[in-house]
């Protein structure tokens, strides 16, 4: 089976290829991204409207751009998968919108996806895939969840954040400092030059039992800090103050991590979005987990952040296991709002 996949969430267009034969291992044929971050740069964010705009003009052409590398003409698609929800509204209903009239065109079924399952499930196109069970941390600009997986579509909650994201408190502060969007880069180059214990900043929850996150109070001691220091703060101390904000989310995310293998006893993490792609997240994970004797799994950094293929991977997926639920009739609608436990999951 060939599934042709679209992800328009927000501020990425992606378009991807995956086809699987019975049980096999689904495989990426092809795929085709664009990221509008220059497009946003200038406003400091993603602005809704421009983004959706912005999906219009680029799904075919990339969808175009996916099959020529996957060598397959548009009449070889069996299944046409798009991203659900969560996401804007209006982002979501563009790349739901071709993905429904391209299958109908070619009166082909489609399935809507959650953008999260995509993310969880997209470490399987790495080179090195997970087994079921495994901890996954999930940590993006919107999310930052810890949840146990023991195959596809059954997914339980162990904890997540009470108000910012991980990815938020990357943004949110590298805005306090001055550096441009998106944020969580910037601040993550501006900390390679900075000493990490420089500032004493909260660890918020960390010392608690449970598997909660909370990153709104590091923002205001980031905000707290740099008007302590006053208008005359140089270089040396925004590097200073990046690398501490940084250590303070990584202490935060691996430590939570450990604590939620060590309740579960299970042996493997795997850590999905696009905070993933932290250098020194990765590299304090793998430490911890070597000394637990846990594996630990990324997806690789070109499919961190989203894209269509984690959404055609976890179409897949989601058809061997026999919880697809295929729709011919080519109406669709979005959810921005979408609770993964609400997703026809178990």
């Amino acid at each position: 089976m060939n599934i042709l996949g679209f992800e328009s969430s927000c501020d990425e267009t992606g378009v991807a290829v995956v086809a699987f034969e019975g049980q096999e291992a689904p495989r990426l044929l092809g795929q085709a991204l664009h990221s509008q971050v220059q497009m946003h740069e200038a406003y400091g964010g993603v602005v809704p409207e421009l983004a959706s705009r912005d999906h219009v003009r680029r799904a075919l052409p990339l969808a175009e751009a996916a099959l020529a590398e996957a060598g397959l003409g548009v009449h070889d698609i069996d299944l046409v998968a798009f991203t659900r929800g969560p996401g804007l509204a209006g982002a979501l209903l563009v790349g739901a919108g071709v993905a429904c009239g391209l299958a109908a065109a070619l009166c082909r079924p489609t399935l809507g996806v959650h953008h999260l399952e995509g993310h969880l499930l997209s470490p399987f196109l790495s080179a090195d895939p997970p087994e079921f069970p495994f901890v996954a941390l999930l940590v993006s600009g919107g999310h930052t969840q810890l949840m146990r997986v023991d195959g596809v579509g059954h997914y339980e909650l162990l904890g997540e954040t009470i108000d910012d994201a991980a990815g938020e408190a990357f943004d949110k502060s590298a805005k306090l400092l001055g550096l441009g969007y998106p944020g969580g880069p910037a601040l993550a180059r501006l900390a390679t030059q900075g000493n990490g214990l420089a500032f004493e900043l909260p660890r918020p929850l960390l010392h608690q039992p449970n598997l909660d996150f909370s990153f709104a109070g590091l923002k205001t001691a980031v905000m707290t800090t740099l008007n302590r220091l006053g208008p005359d703060v140089n270089d040396a101390q925004r590097a200073d103050l990046a690398a501490s904000t940084q250590a303070a989310i990584v202490e935060v995310l691996v430590r939570k991590s450990m604590r939620a293998i060590r309740q579960t006893g299970l042996r493997r993490l795997v850590v999905a979005g696009g905070v993933g792609a932290n250098a020194a997240l990765r590299h304090e994970l793998g430490q911890a987990c070597t000394r637990m004797g846990v594996k630990v799994h990324y997806p690789e950094l070109h499919l961190c952040t989203d894209n269509g293929a984690m959404i055609a991977m976890a179409a897949a997926m989601r058809c061997q296991a026999g919880l697809a639920v295929l729709s011919n009739e080519h109406r669709f609608g979005v959810k921005p709002r979408w609770d993964l436990a609400e997703a026809g999951v178990a």
